[in-house]
């Protein structure tokens, strides 16, 4: 085979291998104000969010305290000051999430940013975390109802990025998470009563230990409650004239029954009820 023919038979290999190679992950659109974590053929890379979902932080109600003290850490954070990474429980429809969201957009002029990591992502932490250590901004790694079964894995990485890994936690970015449970693994009766007794002692099995340990990483929790009947309707009050409806006896009434007929009180249904109540 002449030198020539074996040069070209080399580039078609080569050729070949470049095509299964996985692309290179696009470069970040620093200029966005909101991410989304993103795998495709499998490299990960961060999505700009083109149109992220701007809520006031009037628009809340029945949550001032939660409110407040969510507020009051991220102005350290965003200042530069220490502050703490944040777990909210609780209700559903309360409004966790949407304090998130409603936070960053109250700070995002500030040079704030946010990265939303779905559970399935987090795996990929190191990776995310690489990408803006050495920016100068700030973000919030945001993580929507989170929770874990067993045997799923995503939840020692998670913990590893808290506090854990022998890198020290960047000093750019926080964790704010939202969960219907404060515990974040589910715990089961038979690990209750699974004890060991040593000299009159009675000690919980180490498992308890493990399923607490995530949830303490967090600093700073946040309890969301269900929506008392006047909380509701004034929340369901608020939506209503926001949208460009009237409020009335007749309003209320319809008000009552659609939580009635959905079997629970909260921010959530408030809003949808607007939705559907208000005429276009």
């Amino acid at each position: 085979m002449s030198f020539e023919r074996a040069l070209d038979r080399l580039e078609q290999i080569l050729g070949r291998a470049e095509a299964l190679l996985p692309p290179v992950a696009p470069e970040p659109d620093w200029q966005a104000d909101a991410f989304r974590w993103r795998r495709e053929n499998g490299r990960g890379y961060l999505q700009a969010v083109r149109h992220p979902h701007e809520i006031a932080l009037d628009a809340l109600h029945n949550i001032d305290e939660q409110k407040k003290a969510i507020l009051r850490n991220t102005q350290r954070f965003v200042e530069g000051k220490p502050a703490n990474n944040v777990l909210l429980t609780g209700a559903r429809g309360t409004g966790k999430s949407t304090l998130i969201k409603a936070c960053w957009n109250h700070f995002r002029d500030q040079g704030l940013k946010l990265i939303e990591v779905d559970k399935t992502d987090l795996l990929s932490l190191i990776d995310i975390l690489e990408l803006i250590e050495e920016r100068d901004e700030r973000f919030i790694l945001f993580c929507d109802d989170l929770s874990f079964e067993e045997g799923e894995s995503g939840y020692k990485a998670l913990k590893s990025a808290l506090d854990g890994s022998i890198a020290a936690p960047s000093a750019n970015v926080l964790f704010y998470a939202t969960s219907n449970r404060r515990h974040l693994l589910p715990e089961k009766m038979r690990e209750n009563l699974d004890v060991l007794y040593e000299d009159g002692e009675v000690r919980p099995n180490d498992s308890i230990e493990e399923k607490v340990s995530l949830s303490e990483r967090f600093g700073l929790w946040l309890s969301f409650y269900p929506f008392s009947q006047d909380d509701y309707l004034a929340a369901a009050r608020y939506w209503v004239e926001a949208l460009g409806g009237q409020w009335n006896d007749d309003t209320r009434a319809r008000a009552l029954l659609w939580h009635r007929t959905r079997g629970a009180r909260s921010g959530r249904v408030a809003w949808q009820f607007a939705r559907d109540d208000v005429e276009a």
